[in-house]
């Protein structure tokens, strides 16, 4: 047991959060995740509303142990989603992308603890400013959509920067990046890429291979999926995106979205809705908005259909040092001993009663 601020707020046992992963963190993740002793989380960017509910009653049948929401406030559908969590009870909310402070208002007067993820110190200001409990500061190492500031710069920064429990992300996958985050100041992890490859994840076996097979230098950031930097697995998918023409690549994405929009029953004038609220609230042009239908159908390849050669994997860094499949249970057991393990080591180096320059 590691307690510190973030296993206070949200009651659990070991101050580990798995994040929200599109088409991976359903029921399934998240309780195996919660009932281990960490914080699993619903990705709920890819269900409908009744989808999410049913996935919060499953969730609740495998765990008594909280879990969480992971929420896009930009979302056309967003206000209901956060009923969804507030009916269900849903203790914790996670917000995607930059949250607004009408839905951590709504969700701080239910009684729903909230969590930010920020790229840059100024975005967790402004989110701490707005009222949430917790924030996750997630450097240039993390997979999907990244900021350009490594971990070991972000962290140190948003710590000193904010007055509520800040969450490490970006390279993190044992207990020795664990016993580091709380050196910096941090009051737990945030894991994606290493929560993809437990025996617990619905991943496809050969999808887990292509991640396995990855080395440190095996990722590459684009902005060729949805018009930010997204870091994902270089792969000859990628490399075509990269190297696509800008009518090609609009063509492309007019057919993703298309696709999308049969997939996820939503009407185009739902779309367009969506897109504009993109526009206003991420300050994108409507070709980047276009570009954006790219990504939930090129995941879908991969994480659903267990198609590497032709989907989307998002992917930190850290993947070129992950080598085994453990189940949840096992990998917090191994992390939390491993912290344990360091944080005492480090102790060693501590002389009692020794003055600063003494000899």
């Amino acid at each position: 047991m590691i307690r510190t601020p973030l296993t206070d707020l949200l009651g659990i046992g070991c101050p580990v959060v798995q994040t929200g992963m599109g088409y991976v963190s359903g029921a399934r993740l998240a309780a195996a995740t919660s009932r281990a002793g960490g914080l699993g989380i619903i990705a709920s960017a890819t269900m409908s509303p009744s989808e999410l509910r049913y996935a919060i009653k499953k969730c609740r049948e495998r765990t008594s142990a909280p879990f969480g929401v992971n929420l896009r406030a930009d979302a056309a559908d967003a206000a209901e989603r956060v009923g969804v969590i507030i009916s269900e009870r849903v203790p914790v909310a996670s917000f995607a992308l930059a949250p607004k402070p009408e839905l951590i208002a709504t969700l701080r007067d239910a009684g729903v603890i909230t969590i930010a993820s920020a790229g840059a110190r100024r975005h967790a200001e402004k989110a701490a400013a707005w009222g949430v409990d917790a924030v996750i500061a997630t450097g240039a190492e993390g997979g999907g959509h990244t900021g350009a500031v490594p971990t070991s710069l972000l962290v140190p920064q948003v710590v000193d920067a904010v007055g509520i429990p800040v969450i490490a992300a970006g390279g993190f996958f044992d207990g020795r990046g664990l016993a580091a985050a709380l050196a910096y100041g941090a009051a737990g992890v945030a894991m994606g890429t290493r929560f993809l490859l437990p025996r617990d994840s619905p991943v496809a076996d050969a999808v887990k291979r292509a991640y396995l097979a990855a080395d440190v230098t095996g990722t590459v950031v684009t902005t060729r999926v949805d018009g930010v930097p997204h870091r994902v697995l270089r792969t000859p998918l990628v490399d075509r995106l990269e190297g696509a023409g800008r009518i090609a690549g609009l063509l492309r994405s007019a057919r993703n979205a298309a696709a999308f929009r049969g997939v996820s029953g939503l009407r185009w004038p739902e779309l367009i809705r969506q897109g504009r609220a993109m526009r206003r609230d991420s300050e994108l042009t409507w070709a980047q908005v276009l570009m954006a239908a790219n990504t939930p159908m090129l995941l879908r390849a991969a994480m659903v259909d267990g198609r590497p050669d032709l989907g989307l994997m998002s992917a930190g860094q850290v993947t070129g040092l992950i080598e085994d499949l453990p189940s949840c249970a096992e990998l917090i057991e191994a992390i939390t001993s491993e912290a344990e393990q360091h944080l005492k080591g480090l102790g060693g180096y501590v002389s009692p009663g020794a003055s600063p320059g003494a000899r």
